[in-house]
């Protein structure tokens, strides 16, 4: 037996169950920033979550820097609840996406993760504002 099908594949429905949901949790750099590019963005805001040096040195285009670890009612009093938020980071590296996603979903909010960070967005060659002074992780 192959080490690949030693553990035998899920039924086609159970297969498509698992991934629909997997992708209820993740956004793809490509469909963020063909969104961005369309105009077709009104329904999510970009969420930064490491600190504010990161934010200044490098962010995507039109995201706001909520730190995962400032994320609390007080922080949060002015989002827009009818939005969904992506939270982003460095990398795959790095869990301040996931972190400030799990504090924001655990206030109320609907919440999605960029796959691959900055750092997966940068190496497709999307553009990134800021000082763009380097892409080590400050969260």
């Amino acid at each position: 037996m192959t080490n690949t099908l030693r553990f035998p594949p899920a039924d086609p429905a159970t297969a498509a169950a698992f991934f629909a949901a997997e992708l209820a949790f993740d956004a793809d750099p490509e469909d963020v920033v063909r969104d961005l590019r369309a105009g077709t963005a009104a329904g999510f805001q970009l969420v930064e979550t490491r600190g504010a040096q990161a934010f200044a040195d490098a962010r995507i285009p039109t995201a706001i820097n909520l730190p995962y670890r400032e994320v609390d009612e007080t922080t949060t009093k002015d989002l827009d609840r009818s939005l969904v938020y992506v939270c982003y980071c460095e990398s795959f590296q790095c869990n301040a996406a996931t972190k400030g996603a799990l504090a924001l979903a655990g206030l109320g909010f609907r919440v999605k993760r960029l796959s691959g960070g900055i750092t997966a967005w940068r190496a497709a060659g999307y553009p990134v504002e800021g000082a763009l002074s380097g892409a080590t992780c400050a969260c």
